[in-house]
């Protein structure tokens, strides 16, 4: 893995990560109610972590510059 290419993953994983926190923190206070703590926090972050980096590993497959053959056969 290139500079440019580590540096487009940590972009996207950072950006990942404070979506989910976000939209998590959202989540539980429409829910449950309750404010939301630094404890919240934490647990939130600890749980968007993985998913941010599971769907970074997956969009960064994906060459969207490259036009993608899709069909099977060679005719």
């Amino acid at each position: 893995m290139n500079y440019r290419r580590l540096e487009i993953f940590l972009e996207f994983l950072i950006f990942g990560i404070m979506m989910g926190v976000a939209e998590d923190a959202i989540a539980v206070t429409i829910i449950t109610g309750q404010p939301i703590t630094l404890k919240s926090i934490f647990v939130i972050t600890l749980v968007a972590i993985p998913f941010a980096a599971f769907g970074e590993l997956i969009v960064d497959r994906i060459e969207f510059g490259k036009k993608q053959n899709l069909s099977k056969s060679k005719n």
